[in-house]
Formats: structure tokens, sequence, C-alpha cells
């Protein structure tokens, strides 16, 4: 069994008229332990239900969810999520915002604050602690995002195309510095995009999704080596084999 394991899950919705729909189809995936996953697919199919799933911010409306073999029944720590908006609290600084989740386990503040200011420097912005989010750039506030929930230790972080709105330098920039945190920090990341370029320098595998309902259409082991050169002949080519998949999707719809 993997680090993640899921089977067989389906989600179903009922909107205020009564009408079901539905957004994932008998998912199944075996994610291991250190894995670095891109989910990517059509719009609508159900990529972030998918992870608000994993995270336990929504059950299942059949099958089950398990890390470590440990069944998914909510939220924990152990599953760190990263959302596209950037969701900090406006009202406290970025130190205060990373301290946030320890506290709240039950941690005093000097040692939520020690481990904060850890990883303000894993994400380069130990300087600017005492900054309010409204201070800082889209990028500099999706790093705090990113420390806020490496700073419970988790064991999975999920991430909801956390670089989406940045512009592509940004971007760019912020995917190295993921890898980076990544490796120092040995933990398995569930990554969705709308980006196939994203996806190809980014993951270990890229999982694709139909369109919904979402099911599994293809699993692709990435095995470029890194870091990857963004242009090259196989990364061309593997791009184009993902594009083509995708396309598949939107001539059935």
């Amino acid at each position: 069994m993997g680090k993640v394991s899921i089977k067989n899950v389906s989600q179903y919705f009922i909107n205020r008229e009564g009408n079901k729909t539905q957004a994932l189809a008998d998912i199944n995936l075996e994610i291991k332990d250190k894995e670095f996953i891109c989910v990517i697919g059509p719009s609508g199919c159900g990529k972030t239900t998918l992870l608000r799933t994993i995270a336990g911010l929504e059950n299942p409306s059949s099958g089950e969810l398990a890390l470590d073999s440990e069944k998914i029944t909510g939220p924990d720590p152990r599953r760190g999520m990263v959302f596209q908006e950037y969701s900090l609290f406006p009202w406290r600084t970025v130190i205060r915002n990373i301290t946030f989740g320890p506290e709240m386990q039950g941690m005093n503040k000097e040692k939520a604050q020690e481990i904060a200011e850890e990883y303000l420097e894993l994400v380069g912005l130990e300087h600017f602690k005492n900054s309010y989010p409204y201070e800082l750039s889209g990028g500099m506030r999706q790093r705090v995002a990113i420390a806020r929930a490496l700073a419970n230790d988790p064991e999975v972080l999920l991430m909801d195309e956390p670089f989406g709105s940045l512009d592509a330098q940004t971007r760019n920039v912020l995917q190295s510095e993921l890898l980076d945190i990544w490796y120092r920090k040995q933990i398995t990341i569930i990554f969705v995009t709308h980006s196939v370029d994203e996806a190809v320098f980014l993951a270990d595998k890229i999982v694709i999704l139909t369109a919904r309902p979402g099911r599994v259409k293809d699993i692709i082991d990435v095995n470029l080596p890194r870091p990857r050169n963004r242009t090259g002949p196989d990364t061309n080519q593997l791009r184009d084999r993902v594009l083509k998949i995708l396309a598949e999707e939107r001539v059935k719809k």
C-alpha cells in the first residue's frame, strides 16, 4: 500500500434544486512516500474535489482514502494544504500567520516562533517576518502560505494550483524553490495544475483525469533527470504526449 491510498472514490454533489452532479468516478491511486505527483485534466474535471477529499475537507460519496493505511475521515495536520488563493490572515503578521497552526496544536509560543523562523528562512522571507500580507507581492504571499503549511510538519503537502495566478517568471522561480523544499524536507507532494509545462517540470508522475466526472485516464512516469531542461527535446516530447491525451478529452466534450 502506498503513502496515500485512494480506492474506488466517487463524489457527488446535490445543488439547491436537488439535482445531482458527479464530480469524480471510481478514482484509484496509490501514491508512494516522498513522490511528487501532479494531477491535471480538463477544467471542471474534479481535480480540486479530489485534493479536498484527500485533505479530509470533503467526504467521498463512495470509496475510501487512507494515509499510511489509516482511513482518512477528516482534516489532519499530517496533510497540509496550500490553496490557489493565499488565504492568509490579513490581521496577523507574516510570522504570526505561520505560528498559527503550531499554536493551535498546543505548542508554546516560543517553540512555535522558532519553527516559524526556520520556515521563513527556508522560503527566503526571514526579513519580512513582521510585515503584513498586504505589504507583500503575490509570490511572497504564496511563499508564506507554503511556510505556514510546512510549519505543521505534514507528511503530505496538498497544493491546489498554488502558482496559477502568478506571472510566468515568478511561477518558474517558485517551481524551482518548491522542488528544493521537497528535496530537503523529504515529503510527499500532490499538486493540482492546469499547466502541462508545470506538470512536466515538477512531477515524478503525472495523473491525467478525464472530463467530468473525473476518472483516471492515464498515469505517466516522468523519467527525466533533475534539474530539468524546460525546453529540451525529451521535455518537449513528454509535453506533446500529455497535450494529445488532454486533447482527446476536449474532443469528447
